[in-house]
Order: C-alpha cells, then structure tokens, then sequence
C-alpha cells in the first residue's frame, strides 16, 4: 500500500502481484503527482468542476425545499459523486468508449438521472405527485429504484455516448451482476472482445461493499473468459455508516473495499472534500480501466449529512459524530470559497452558476404540474427497438409452428452424433454416446439431450444466439449433454460441435461457470436483457440450487416487468426429480414458482376469446413448465423465441428420464405444424371407452410413468385415465375443461411424487375446481406433508412411491371422504 502524508488526501491501496499493472500505476502517479495531487492546469477547468459540483448539490437543495417530507435518499455529503461519475465518463469516451452501463443503489439516484444521465426534470419532480396515474401495465416502483436509458452528446469530448443506469430493488448490490451480463452482452453484439466501446461503471455503499456476498462472487466473475466485461469502474460512496451501524461493527476489515483485494484491483481512498484529489483519482481510474481492462476502484470517504433517508432520525445512533457533520460546510461551499479567495472566480460567478441551476430546477417544476399520467415504459433501461410496435405493443398475438423439416432435424442429429473437426481424439466413452445418437436419428427419434440439441441448432440456423451457462453444463451434470468435446491427447483443445452446424449461422456459448448462483444467474438476467434475439438458459446443477439465488429470482425475474416494464426471456432450466437420492437434490421447490404466478385461482378466463393461450402467455409474469416428453421440451424451447413478446420460462427438467427408455419422441411429434403440447391427454385405451374410466388421474413430469407402469401391471388401462399437464402456468384451463367433460363419470385426482405441502397440489386443485364450477372434488394421491423435500432412505423413498400408487389406482381409496 503507497500512502501519502498530510496534508493529501488520497490513499491507493494496489496489488503487489500483475507487476506490469502495478508498475504503470506507480509510474503514472510519479510522472503525474507530488503530494498533494496537482492542481488542475488551465484557466477553464477548476470553475467548470465547480459548475458541475453545483448542479449536485442545489439538485438536492431544491428537492429538500419542494418535498421535505419525502423519502428520496439524497447525496447530501457526497455530492462530489456526480462531478466524479462525470469525469469517469468523459475520460473514458476519450479513450473511445460509447456506451456505459451503470448500476447503483437508492442514495443518490435521482442525482445521477438528472446530472450524469440526464433524465429530463420535469420527469422526475412528478414523480413526487401522489396524485398522477399509472399509464402503463403492471405495479410500478418507487421512484429511487427506476432505471434510465439515454443516447446524448458528451459535451467534453463531442463525441455520442448511450448511458443505461439498471433498475435496482431495494436488496444492496443485487444488480452488481445484472450490470455485467448486460454489459458482456452487448459487447457481445457489437464485436468488442477487448471491451473499448462499451464498459460498466458500479456504484456501492460502504457497508453494502463489504457486507453483501454478491460483490465477492461478481469479483470473481470479471476475468473469467466467458464472463469477464474486460474491467469495471467501481466507485463507493464511503459515508462510514450502514444505516445506523458503525464500521466497527459492520466489517473486520481496515477498509471496506478490501473484497476488491481478491482480484488484484487497485483502490484509490480519497477525501470526498477535495473535489480536485476526486477529478484527479477519477481519471486515473478511468486510464487504468483503459488501459488494462481490469477492475479499479475509487473509494470516495465523505459523510451523510442526513439520516437512512430524510424522515430518519441519526442522532439516536450516532450523536456525536451527527454534531460534528452539522458544523460542516458543504463541499460545493467550501471549494467555491477556495477558488473565490484565489480569485479564480468571482462571488457574483458563482452566484449566476447557482441561481442558473435553480432557475431550471424550478422551470422544469412549473412543466412537471402537466404531467397528469405517470409512464414507467418512458423509465426503461434497456429498450429493443423494432421488436415492439412504436407503442410498446407485440406485433403480433399469434405464434407459428415450433416444428421443423425432417431434413433439419436429421442433419442437426447427424451433427450431435459425429466430431466435425478432423483428428480429434474423443473419450471411449463418449464414442459410445455419440454412436447411440446416431442410432436415435436412424430411427427417427430423440432423448432428451438430443432433443434440447435440436431445439439450439434449428434457432442457431435463424440467427438466433445461444447461450447456456451454469455449473458443468458443458458436459452436463448428469454426462448427457456433452455440447463441449476434449482431446484426450492435446491439452486445451475442444471442439464445440453446434458452431459447425451451418455456414452463416448465429454463434453457439456453453460455459461452465463460476461455482454461483446468485452472480451467476444475475449476470445470465442482464446478458438477456440486452436483446430479445437471443434464447439465454441458466442452469442449475441441482433444481434445489435456485435457492442461493432467490433474490434475483424474487426481486427481477418474478416481477421485474410488473416493477419496470421490462421484459425478459431468459429460461431457468432446473434439474428435478424423487429418485431416491435423499432431501438435497430432490426437489426444485416448483411450488415456489406457482405461488408466485400471478393469476386467479378463483376466476375462469373466458376460454372462447381468440388465441386464448397466447393471450394468456402474455398476460402471466412468467411460465412454468414440466415437460414428461423429449419432444415437447424442444418445442418449449422453440417457443420461447418465436413468441411475439418475452416472459421467462421454467422449466422443472428430469434427472432419470434423460435415459429412460420410454422417455423418447418420434420425429413425428416434431414435424411442421406440431406445437408445444399445454396438456397431453390421454390416449390408450381409456380414451376410446371414456364412459367407461373410473378414475381420470392428472399428474406433470416424471411421475406419468410411475403411473403407466403402474397402472398395466394393476390391468387398469381401461378404467383409469392418464393426463399429464405439461404447463403449469399459465393454467390451461381451456384444454383441463375439455377433459373433465370427454370422461363423465370418472372421479378426478391430482398425483405427484412430492410432499403435499410442496410441489403443485395447492397451486392444481383450486384451479381445476374452477374449471369445473366445483361440480367435483379433486382428491390427493401422493407423499403426506413433510418439512424436508424427501427421505434420506432409500426403502422409505420406495415405501413412499408405492403408497401414493396404491392410493391412484385404489378405487375405493376416496369413498370415505365423499
């Protein structure tokens, strides 16, 4: 660590490893700086840094004096962050930048829209009137959690530059990793594999920086090949409090940007009262992100003049360090009088710069009290021009055929089974692998991984990127999808079958990644966020990992276009399954999901309305599948894009039906004109007799050939009917009507291999009593409650499985609860 005395007021905390890095900082600073820093050279630009400082602070003057009573978590005590944001941004223009992606927290935000974004004024007052309505579908957010996007001129360099700021909720830092997938994709788009045109800028709190666990796993997401954004600004408001919690309680560390520590980024700790050590830091760290492509981070230390928010109270916690902050002057206060007394500017200048400012404040306020009707859609981060109409609407409410020619289907089967690239060694075993598959495609039919590989590679021939990330989805966690090959004798070498698929097609990117969920599945929802074009699939090695990811799942993914008008394709595809392997890796926890669908239970849509399903698609926040076929998973897939409009998908995928031998599709079901199956009736024998079925049983997923099996061996193929219900949300009440009606005089149950507390009983039986008009009961066949998802013991596992059989196929089981 260099340090430098008093009087100057900065610190930079370095690596001592990547010598050449640290060698260029230490030169730069010796070439450039004695202590204290030098002053800026030129007539224009210390009353310009004022000018910038000013717009800061009275911003947030003028919000306390018109609004006092509300909550805006203002910047007062580090109004230095919009002069230094600035700074990053134009120095990193210079260098040729275009694009800036930007994450932050609450404090400070509505600064940073108006100063550094730009967001019109008029705009973010009426956001303070209780009284304007919301024009727009969906809930809204409060207005410091909105997000931006914007295209201007900057007016240092003259050059155009698009500023994004990323819609946050209120969990500190949970956006770190939506910022960088957003960013890494749109490099991705543009072609810039060094990161020169587009960057990100992260903004944090002190005690947010150390504390929250998602800045480690975003640190260590920056250098990985398929991850890293080739360098992130990372700037913190050092106010030295956690709402009322001291560092020394809050962190055991000196600093609070030690985490930066673990990927060798240099941190720059500089007095938030000096605004020229600030500018001076600022540019550094932009030349450094320049020119390494590597994580930097400015530390600014300042205060917070008021409480948590405005109607907080912080002399309960913190009085004495409170009655030092009220002696303080403001920084714009104290620097205008530094230059006053320099006679760098004027009294009089300085009083037109802020009477300049209050003017437009209070000009924009007068056009503000117009607006009548409040638009989240004018508030959108990441907007998809030509994929809506001009008024934000699907061009269409129809979706085409997800099937394909058989020639496409033999020649991408032909692909998955071979190694297209010559002299290249594969394992044994996975030539035994890729020999089954090309007996698969003989005989005109898929499994599971043959299926999904179908699915890209038809989208990949429509231009249509993919990308899947995850933990060992290269391979696959369960050895079936082998999408990544390996040399056995060349160390390093791979061959990536699906980019050898066609001569122009889009590019194909599996990549393990990081053992993460939360950073991991946060930066895949920013990565989709960029471009409605593209089919973007998080993994989860075990369904029941989604769990250490429940924050970006809860607070973006669930109800992020309710919060934000944005929408999102991204697809979650979680490994799930009662096979027998004990309480983790069991269940993916689907009733979760359901319970945060957001539709009725208690009301039938009108099931004659024109493309009644799409229209439900479209209304629903996401779906939630559970394929028990090859072939109507890759029909989902296929689906997801071809829809007019973008809702994320779950998908509950299998574990021992990747090799079941039952579990195969016909080419058949996958020709032109077949679709994704909602429903998968019935159709053996009960079908042909159905006056005759006792017992119409409804299940989804891996259980239905429990059931089947079941069902021959007990000889009851004619007295009980089978429907598997394949997407669980939206509920497909239209096609669950039509088989209740097609079997009279049968008693209806809902099965499944989990608990009855957990998987899809709460969520299925107070809708399909709807269906119905509660003309019937919708009886149970499956595990009793229980707090874990399943039994460490394999007998009690079976035991369990043959109990809820019995209860299906028993005819009687029901009588005494009629």
């Amino acid at each position: 660590m260099l340090i430098w005395t008093p009087p100057c007021p900065l610190i930079l905390s370095h690596p001592q490893t990547n010598l050449g890095s640290t060698a260029w900082t230490s030169l730069t600073w010796t070439r450039s700086s004695t202590c204290p820093p030098p002053r800026s050279s030129g007539g224009r630009s210390r009353p310009f840094l004022c000018g910038r400082s000013s717009g800061a602070w009275r911003f947030e003057e003028f919000l306390q004096r018109k609004w006092s009573s509300e909550k805006r978590f203002g910047l007062e005590g580090c109004e230095v962050l919009i002069p230094a944001l600035k700074t990053i941004i134009d120095k990193s223009s210079e260098n040729g930048v275009d694009y800036v992606i930007m994450g932050m927290p609450h404090r400070g935000r509505l600064n940073v829209l108006a100063n550094v974004i730009r967001k019109e004024l008029e705009q973010i007052f009426c956001q303070f009137d209780s009284k304007l309505e919301a024009a727009d579908e969906g809930s809204g957010d409060v207005k410091y959690h909105l997000g931006m996007y914007h295209r201007r001129i900057n007016r240092v360099t003259d050059r155009n530059i698009t500023l994004s700021l990323v819609a946050n909720p209120s969990h500190l830092e949970a956006a770190d990793p939506v910022v960088m997938g957003k960013t890494k994709a749109e490099q991705f788009y543009c072609g810039d594999t060094e990161g020169k045109k587009v960057m990100s800028i992260l903004l944090h709190g002190d005690a947010a920086f150390a504390g929250q666990g998602i800045v480690y796993e975003t640190f260590h997401l920056s250098d990985l090949p398929s991850y890293t954004t080739h360098g992130t600004v990372h700037v913190v408001v050092n106010n030295q409090i956690g709402f009322t919690t001291d560092p020394r309680m809050a962190r055991s560390s000196p600093y609070p940007t030690d985490v930066a520590r673990v990927v060798n980024a240099p941190i720059f700790h500089v007095n938030s009262d000096d605004p020229e050590a600030v500018m001076y830091v600022c540019k550094v760290a932009a030349e450094w992100r320049s020119t390494f492509h590597k994580d930097v981070v400015v530390d600014l230390v300042c205060y917070r003049r008021n409480g948590h928010n405005e109607m907080d109270e912080p002399m309960f916690t913190q009085p004495l360090m409170y009655k030092q902050i009220r002696k303080q002057k403001p920084v714009l206060q104290k620097y205008a009088e530094l230059l006053v007394s320099q006679g760098v500017v004027n009294q009089p200048e300085y009083e037109e710069e802020i009477s300049k400012y209050d003017k437009i404040c209070e000009e924009a306020f007068a056009r503000s009290k117009d607006e009548k009707i409040l638009h989240i859609k004018h508030w959108l981060d990441s907007p998809w021009p030509g994929f809506f109409t001009l008024d934000g609407q699907p061009r269409s409410m129809s979706c085409p055929s997800t099937g394909l020619t058989e020639d496409i289907l033999t020649h991408i089967g032909n692909v998955a089974s071979s190694v297209p690239v010559e002299n290249f060694t594969i394992h044994g075993g996975l030539s035994r692998i890729l020999k089954t598959r090309g007996e698969l495609v003989k005989n005109r039919t898929v499994d599971w991984a043959l299926a999904e590989y179908m699915a890209f590679g038809s989208l990949l021939k429509e231009g249509i990127h993919i990308r899947l990330s995850g933990q060992d989805v290269e391979r696959g966690t369960f050895s079936h999808r082998h999408h990544v090959l390996h040399d056995q004798n060349v160390d390093k070498r791979t061959c990536i079958p699906m980019n050898h698929l066609w001569p122009n097609q889009a590019p194909y990117t599996v990549c393990n990644s990081s053992l993460s969920e939360y950073g991991v599945l946060g930066f895949e929802l920013g990565f989709a966020m960029a471009s409605p074009n593209a089919l973007v699939l998080w993994e989860a090695q075990f369904g029941d990992f989604h769990n250490t990811a429940q924050c970006i799942i809860d607070q973006f993914i669930c109800p992020g276009q309710a919060k934000w008008v944005r929408q999102n394709g991204i697809v979650l595809l979680l490994p799930h399954g009662m096979e027998g392997m004990g309480p983790e890796h069991s269940s993916a926890r689907p009733e979760r999901f359901l319970q945060m669908c957001n539709d009725d239970p208690d009301v039938l849509p009108d099931l004659k309305e024109a493309n009644f399903d799409i229209n439900q698609l479209y209304d629903c926040n996401w779906v939630v599948v559970n394929c028990s076929t090859p072939g109507n998973f890759f029909h989902v897939l296929r689906r997801q894009i071809l829809l007019p409009f973008r809702k994320p998908l779950i998908i509950f995928t299998p574990k021992s039906l990747l090799r079941h031998p039952e579990a195969r599709s016909s080419f058949d079901e996958m020709l032109p004109g077949t679709h994704f199956q909602r429903v998968i009736p019935e159709d053996g024998p009960a079908a042909q007799n159905p006056e005759n079925v006792k017992r119409l049983l409804f299940c989804t997923g891996k259980v239905y050939y429990d059931l089947t099996r079941e069902r021959k061996a007990r000889d009851m193929v004619e007295q009980v009917a089978i429907t598997r219900i394949e997407q669980l949300s939206p509920f497909p009440f239209d096609l669950l009507l039509q088989e209740v009606q097609k079997y009279p005089n049968a008693e209806l149950a809902w099965c499944q291999e989990e608990h009855k507390n957990q998987g899809y009983y709460d969520y299925v039986k107070p809708r399909l009593r709807t269906t119905i008009n509660r003309a019937k009961p919708v009886w149970y066949a499956g595990r009793d409650p229980a707090a874990a998802p399943a039994t460490g013991n394999k007998k009690t596992h079976l035991t369990e499985l043959q109990r809820l059989l019995d209860t299906a196929f028993d005819l009687d089981a029901f009588k005494n609860f009629s």
